[in-house]
């Protein structure tokens, strides 16, 4: 399938447009915080517990100590996008490089890197992660590095399986014939017809980091100097009677996000599919 019917067909999915767009708003304000916030997230510069527009100056409103639930939500995006990005990133590269040698290379080594990966996947994601954070001290360095490893395990099974069914092909015996090396061929012949099933994976892998994240910060365990949606939620839980507000707009935040990752998985998904012919079965 070409480039420009892939593309087509995501053009063609509202519901992927309105995530993609979304997620490129949410990148956009994160980026412009500095300039369009009302100062640090932690500044106490407003009456405390403002209702959204009740102060032109706060029209979000304000949280216990004053500090501007706007300015909180624009850099706990930051947190939340970056947090994603790196994680995804971080786990596209485990997964591919673990599944790639398990895939490609099959034998001993197949079996040792699989067990490696059932290992952690009967733990709990999220046990593991809590674990990992408070041993090596809440960082958002640290946040990358629990979601990457409790996730890792998923991306490269599924590198894997592609790499068994591709090895086979005419086209990677072709390139073996023809003398290049193992290296080359994964890269330039398999890898390259892996990667739609893959991009779909990462944008799954993505929203689960954002809800990961959102978690870790409500247990107590993210950065103490980064401002986060989850923080946010954990710093009003006290409050949801008198000040509603205060959790729900860091929560409708996460929300929206995940759900926007989710459609432009979905989107991707469906423009990677091949299109369906009249006399194929539903």
């Amino acid at each position: 399938m070409s480039q420009s019917s892939v593309t087509r067909r995501f053009l063609a999915q509202p519901s992927a447009l309105i995530g993609a767009a979304w997620l490129l708003l949410v990148a956009l304000l994160a980026v412009a915080a500095p300039w369009i916030s009302q100062g640090s997230p932690w500044e106490m510069n407003a009456q405390p517990m403002l209702k959204p527009l009740q102060d032109a100056g706060h029209w979000l409103g304000s949280d216990l100590l004053g500090r501007d639930l706007g300015s909180g939500l624009l850099y706990g995006a930051r947190v939340s996008l970056a947090v994603g990005v790196l994680s995804s990133l971080a786990t596209l590269l485990t997964g591919l490089l673990v599944g790639a040698l398990a895939g490609y290379f099959g034998g001993w080594l197949d079996a040792v890197l699989m067990r490696l990966a059932e290992f952690f996947q009967i733990i709990p994601q999220l046990v593991l992660a809590v674990i990992l954070v408070a041993v090596l001290e809440p960082s958002l360095g640290s946040i990358v590095l629990a979601i990457s490893l409790v996730a890792w395990p998923a991306v490269a099974r599924l590198v894997r399986a592609e790499f068994l069914s591709l090895r086979q092909r005419e086209f990677v015996q072709a390139a073996r014939v023809l003398g290049q090396s193992p290296l080359a061929i994964v890269f330039q012949q398999i890898l390259p017809n892996a990667l739609a099933p893959l991009l779909v994976t990462m944008t799954f892998v993505m929203a689960t980091a954002i809800l990961t994240e959102a978690a870790l910060a409500f247990l107590g365990l993210s950065d103490p100097e980064a401002m986060s949606w989850g923080y946010m939620i954990n710093a009003s839980r006290g409050l949801l009677r008198e000040a509603w507000w205060m959790s729900l707009l860091p929560g409708l935040a996460i929300l929206l996000c995940v759900l926007a990752v989710n459609r432009v998985g979905e989107g991707l998904r469906v423009a990677f599919e091949p299109a369906r012919r009249p006399g194929d079965s539903l």
